[in-house]
C-alpha cells in the first residue's frame, strides 16, 4: 500500500474488502464506516503506524464521555461496536502487511449481564389469542389485519426468526406444505426454521385471504387497500420492523401482559421454551443464527434457575 495513504484511504479500502471479499451486508459495511469514521475523526487521520496503546486508551476514555442527542452517554455495548469495526480494520491491516497496532490490543469494555425478558406459557397464549378477540365485529379489512397479526405472533414464538429477518420474509420463500424454510440472517447467514402445525395453518389461511399480489408475506393492509383503488397493486412493500414491533406492543396489552413485550421478546421466549425443554444449546444455537455460543448462552442463567426450582421441589431431603 502507498504511504502517502490517509487513514480514510485505508478505511476505504478495508469498507470495500468487506463488500467483496468478505461478503458483509450493506448494513454491516455502513456500520463499520460510521464507527470507523469516528475513530478517524478522533485520531485526526492519523497514519495506521501511529495508532497505538495510548491513542486507543484516548479513544476509549473519549466513547466513554460522549453522549448521544438526548444527552445521555453511550452504552457499554454501542461504545464496543466501535472497537470491534477499530479491531476488525487493525486485522485486515495485519493481513496487508501494514505496520499498525496488534488487534488483540483492542480490548472490549465490560457489559452488565443482559436482562432477558421472556413470556412464561400463559402470557403466550394470551398473546396468541389477543388479535382475534375483537374479529367477530371487525370490517373485511380489520378481519385480514388481525388474521396477518394473528400469523406474525404465531411465526415469531414457533420460529424464533429476528424481526427483520421475518419481515423480509417473501411468499417463494415458504412452501405451505413443508415445515421448515430456509432464511438469510446476520452476515447473510442461511439457516434453516421450523414452523408449528398451527402457525402453517394459520399462515394458509391468512395468504388464502388475500387479493393481492404483492410478494411479501406480511403487508400493509390499509396501504394495499389504497394502493387497489389507484390499481397499483403490483407495487411491493412489506410490513417494516418498526411496524410490527407496533402490531406485538398493540396486541401485549390488549392481551393485559404488564411487562414490556417486543418481538425479540418473543425470541427470547422461543429459546427458552427449548432449553426448558431439554433441547441442547448447540442446537439452540443453530436455530437462533448465533455464530457465537457465548450469545446463546445467556439463556441458561433463566433454565438454571428453573432446574434449581425443579430440585428444591422434588430432591429428597436428607434428615428425619
Amino acid at each position: 500500500m502507498a504511504k502517502n495513504k490517509t487513514l480514510h484511504h485505508y478505511i476505504t479500502d478495508f469498507l470495500e474488502y468487506c463488500e467483496v471479499e468478505r461478503g458483509r451486508s450493506p448494513r454491516t459495511v455502513a456500520n463499520y464506516a460510521f464507527y470507523l469514521g469516528r475513530f478517524a475523526e478522533f485520531a485526526h487521520d492519523v497514519k495506521p503506524e501511529k495508532i497505538t496503546d495510548a491513542v486507543v486508551h484516548d479513544y476509549r476514555l473519549w466513547l466513554n464521555r460522549l453522549t448521544d442527542r438526548d444527552g445521555e452517554p453511550l452504552k457499554k455495548n454501542t461504545q464496543n461496536y466501535h472497537l470491534i469495526a477499530l479491531r476488525s480494520f487493525l486485522k485486515y491491516l495485519a493481513r496487508h502487511d501494514t505496520a499498525s497496532l496488534a488487534p488483540e490490543k483492542v480490548e472490549l469494555s465490560r457489559v452488565p449481564e443482559r436482562d432477558v425478558t421472556f413470556l412464561d406459557g400463559e402470557e403466550v397464549e394470551r398473546l396468541l389469542a389477543a388479535p382475534l378477540a375483537q374479529i367477530e365485529k371487525a370490517t373485511p379489512i380489520q378481519q385480514l389485519t388481525a388474521l396477518r397479526d394473528k400469523v406474525i405472533i404465531e411465526m415469531l414464538f414457533c420460529t424464533g426468526l429476528r424481526v427483520s429477518e421475518l419481515a423480509h420474509l417473501k411468499r417463494e420463500d415458504i412452501s405451505i406444505k413443508r415445515t421448515e424454510f430456509t432464511v438469510r440472517g446476520k452476515g447473510s447467514k442461511k439457516r434453516v426454521v421450523f414452523m408449528s402445525k398451527e402457525a402453517r395453518a394459520w399462515l394458509a389461511k391468512y395468504l388464502a385471504a388475500r387479493r393481492d399480489v404483492n410478494p411479501y408475506v406480511f403487508v400493509p393492509h390499509d396501504r394495499a387497500q389504497k394502493a387497489e383503488k389507484r390499481r397499483k397493486d403490483t407495487d411491493a412493500a412489506s410490513l417494516t420492523p418498526r411496524s410490527i414491533q407496533r402490531i406485538i406492543e398493540r396486541c401485549a396489552v390488549a392481551a393485559g401482559i404488564t411487562k414490556p413485550v417486543s418481538p425479540h421478546t418473543l425470541r427470547h421466549s422461543f429459546a427458552t421454551d427449548l432449553l426448558r425443554n431439554g433441547a441442547d444449546i448447540r442446537a439452540v444455537q443453530a436455530m437462533l443464527g448465533h455464530s457465537s455460543i457465548t450469545t446463546t448462552q445467556i439463556y441458561t442463567h433463566i433454565t438454571d434457575k428453573g432446574l434449581r426450582e425443579v430440585h428444591e421441589k422434588f430432591h429428597r431431603k436428607k434428615g428425619p
